[in-house]
């Protein structure tokens, strides 16, 4: 019996691809130098679309796929994939969530400490010989004790919130209403609100276009020259124009993202700051999680083709 025909969009690690290749009939969009051609060829007979979640599946991808019928994610956040057009065609979309929660929640709390006692430039002050010619590293500030802001609290936003709770910090969030699972921690419905109330401000919420550049100059002003602004979310939720202005005039403390518009050809400017902590977006990347997020999109598509229920469906 034939295998069904995917569209891998973007490369898998080996773990992913060797059961992909068993299991489906995948055309490799990836190494392919024209997409057009190779989507006219192929398009015709993908039934579904295994993509990742910043590479995602557009409206062009998805209308060369006549018969496609489901868009499998790897990765939590699913805003570069088309919904508008999947919903009106039936196509099912799933992603892989919970399993990267608390890896990326890891990150942020690690991002904070690293940038708040300035970790980087202090391991720079060891190693250049700093420490023994000119004395101690200049004095930094503490963490625990502080305010913190979850702009947006689901799955991560929740699991950052416990993690500051071992810090003793004041913890707030802001979301579309209240959240009963969180009724130790203040609900700040506005988000300049929120920032003006934060010494941390953490980015977890999910991309939309209603959240499209939320982190605007009012929220980043509200934080303010001794704040700082954590985004382990999606970049399209910070107006990056408007945080380097920031983090240039000194209007914003610090910032630490692992996030970046354009990834992974970031806007320069970010290079030359001093007070911003760079990650190449690998918040989900620890060997568990990557190949629990495999596993996971590999069974969405399995369970579909065998007709049971999705796993993890979000449309």
């Amino acid at each position: 019996m034939s295998k069904p025909v995917i569209l891998q969009v973007g490369p898998y690690p080996a773990w992913d691809q060797d059961p992909i290749d068993a299991a489906f009939d995948a055309k490799r969009l990836f190494e392919e130098g024209d997409r057009d051609a190779f989507l006219a060829e192929h398009g015709p007979n993908v039934r579904a679309i295994a993509t990742r979640g910043e590479l995602g599946a557009d409206a062009g991808m998805i209308a060369a796929c006549p018969d496609l019928e489901l868009i499998s994610v790897y990765g939590v956040g699913y805003d570069a994939v088309d919904l508008g057009a999947c919903g009106a065609r039936g196509i099912r979309v799933t992603n892989t969530p919970d399993v990267l929660t608390k890896d990326v929640a890891d990150l942020g709390v690690a991002m904070m400490l690293c940038q708040s006692r300035g970790m980087i430039g202090a391991e720079a002050w060891v190693r250049d010989g700093s420490w023994a010619t000119q004395g101690l590293y200049p004095l930094k500030r503490r963490v625990f004790g502080r305010r913190a802001g979850i702009l947006g609290l689901g799955r991560i936003g929740f699991e950052v919130g416990k993690r500051l709770a071992g810090f003793d910090m004041e913890i707030a969030y802001s979301d579309v209403a209240a959240k009963d699972y969180a009724p130790d921690w203040s609900f700040i419905a506005d988000p300049v609100a929120l920032a003006r109330h934060s010494d941390f401000l953490f980015v977890t919420l999910a991309a939309s276009p209603e959240t499209r550049h939320i982190v605007g100059r009012d929220v980043i002003d509200a934080v303010g020259p001794e704040g700082m602004i954590i985004n382990i979310s999606r970049a399209s939720n910070i107006d990056e124009e408007a945080l380097i202005a920031a983090l240039s005039e000194a209007r914003l403390g610090s910032a630490a993202l692992d996030v970046f518009e354009g990834e992974p050809a970031l806007d320069p400017r970010f290079l030359d700051l001093p007070n911003v902590l760079l990650q190449p977006h690998h918040a989900s990347g620890t060997l568990e999680t990557r190949q629990a997020m495999g596993q996971l999109l590999r069974d969405n598509l399995t369970a579909h083709f065998a007709g049971q229920p999705l796993l993890t469906p979000v449309l």
